[in-house]
């Protein structure tokens, strides 16, 4: 075994929404620590591919829709069969809609909640069996987001989801610690992904953003490299439940 206690040599990681943006980020920075990815999503991520496997490591892609449950089972039979297991877990994918609270359908809510909520506990809950019936120590990553802790406007289900997400991230911890399995999260501030476009092109609005965060700029997906490494590694195995800001100084000011 490594000394090193943030290498993830010999490592497999899932990661969903993998083909560009902050899903990008992360799945790159686990590759460079030493990790196989398999890369889940309805796009095909062939930069991401290239990254990942410039960077030494096999790629695997998985093509899902994560809106409902049905592929569940075949991106860990999947992952198990090409890549011989699955170590980490990084539930990345999600979705936003934007409507003024008085007038959301509920199409958008369930549409919403079933990619961020639903499908990320289920497949947990699958990945996390497989792991105890291996009996292997796991991580798995769940991708918050600063509405996990401020109400935002006009997101109402986002906002939902992603106090879920934190929640369901504690939840997790408490009953997983004793198998092994670590449980946290990460909630990235304001970062230049698909997401955000329209906000980074309202001159006011990214000027009000911008005005806040500490660090003065954007994130960068890369920015978000670190945290999913530490979690994902032997360097987190004490730190459970817990939902890591990587905002710029977004909450503290």
């Amino acid at each position: 075994m490594t000394s090193n206690p943030f290498s993830l040599e010999d490592k497999v990681a899932v990661v969903t929404g993998a083909n560009t943006g902050l899903g990008q980020g992360m799945a790159v920075a686990l590759a460079e620590a030493g990790a196989d990815i398999a890369l889940v999503g309805r796009s095909q991520p062939e930069e991401t591919v290239e990254l990942v496997e410039k960077a030494g490591r096999k790629a695997l892609v998985v093509m899902a829709d994560l809106g409902s449950l049905e592929p569940i089972d075949t991106i860990i039979s999947q992952t198990r069969e090409r890549l011989g297991s699955i170590d980490i877990l990084v539930n990345n994918a999600g979705i936003i809609k934007r409507n003024d609270s008085i007038d959301f359908t509920e199409e958008d809510w369930d549409a919403v909640m079933d990619i961020n909520l639903k499908t990320l506990f289920f497949l947990s809950q699958k990945v996390a069996r497989s792991m105890i019936e291996a009996k292997t120590r796991g991580k798995i990553i769940n991708i918050a987001s600063m509405l996990s802790y401020q109400g935002g406007i006009r997101v109402p289900s986002y906002t939902a989801s992603k106090s879920g997400v934190m929640g369901l991230t504690r939840i997790l911890a408490n009953e997983w610690a004793k198998h092994g399995i670590n449980v946290n999260a990460i909630a990235p501030g304001y970062f230049a992904t698909n997401n955000t476009a329209a906000l980074q092109a309202d001159e006011t609005r990214n000027k009000e953003i911008l005005g806040r965060i500490p660090a003065g700029r954007w994130g960068d997906p890369s920015d978000l490299g670190g945290a999913a490494v530490f979690l994902a590694s032997r360097a987190s195995d004490y730190v459970q439940g817990v939902t890591l800001p990587v905002d710029g100084g977004w909450l503290a000011r």
